[in-house]
């Protein structure tokens, strides 16, 4: 197991855990570059990374009363089964297919923050308590599955997707990340079993990801401004998308 492999998502964990990510964005292109296959390896293990990341951090921003339960529970349970869904139909859709599609979600996610990165900061979420669930229900069963496609967790589109429903950015990070650790959980165990599992990259990735994501949180929580999260979500997805589509080019 390359140490620089773990030492850098350690330290991806630290960052993704601010934005209210599971990092598998990063995670997934990572482990390409270092020669695991992405069907039978990095999908899983970026799954299972992303869960922990996201899991580690939504702990923190529970016990701080960040997190939007009306939207965050409805798109947590709709997330979790469109998670299983897209898993499954993987091993159906050829994996240049999946890795573009993966491209092109990054460049949208990327050019929707860096938009919104001046507007003004709302006080609180829009919308009624029930409006905020039927939004959570919808987008979660169609994030989720876009999640278990492509070995991924769906932050990178809750967060845009929340802060255009009129989510404080904390908040959609906050929320993000609960909803995430679930869906990625249910999209990783969709892979196993289909066997799709390597037991000695992701221990000593998950110890890893566990110790970054718990720094991040807490200096998310204390010292970042919404301006600045979006900003450097935006740039590390542009960074993300453009050394993906060079690899695939």
């Amino acid at each position: 197991m390359p140490t620089l492999l773990i030492i850098l998502i350690l330290g991806l964990a630290f960052i993704f855990s601010m934005l209210g990510l599971g990092g598998a964005m990063v995670y997934n292109p990572l482990m390409v570059w270092f020669g695991f296959d992405f069907k039978a390896v990095v999908a899983p293990t970026g799954l299972l990374l992303n869960g922990l990341t996201a899991a580690s951090a939504a702990w923190v921003y529970y016990r701080k009363g960040m997190i939007d339960w009306h939207a965050g529970l409805p798109l947590m349970l709709t997330a979790t089964v469109g998670a299983l869904l897209g898993a499954y139909a993987s091993q159906f859709v050829p994996t240049t297919w999946l890795m573009w599609a993966f491209a092109a979600a990054v460049l949208f996610a990327a050019v929707r923050m860096l938009i919104s990165s001046g507007a003004a900061e709302p006080e609180a979420a829009r919308g009624s308590r029930r409006q905020r669930a039927g939004w959570g229900a919808v987008l979660g069963l169609g994030i989720g599955f876009v999640a278990g496609l492509l070995g991924i967790g769906g932050g990178f589109l809750i967060v845009p997707l929340l802060i255009f429903m009129g989510y404080p950015t904390k908040v959609a990070a906050a929320t993000s990340a609960m909803a995430v650790a679930f869906s990625s959980f249910s999209g990783f165990l969709g892979h196993v079993a289909i066997g799709h599992v390597d037991w000695l990259l992701m221990l000593p990735a998950a110890v890893a990801v566990i110790i970054g994501s718990q720094a991040g949180a807490r200096v998310m929580h204390g010292y970042m401004k919404p301006r600045h999260i979006k900003q450097m979500f935006g740039v590390i997805l542009l960074l993300i998308v453009a050394k993906w589509v060079w690899g695939l080019i």
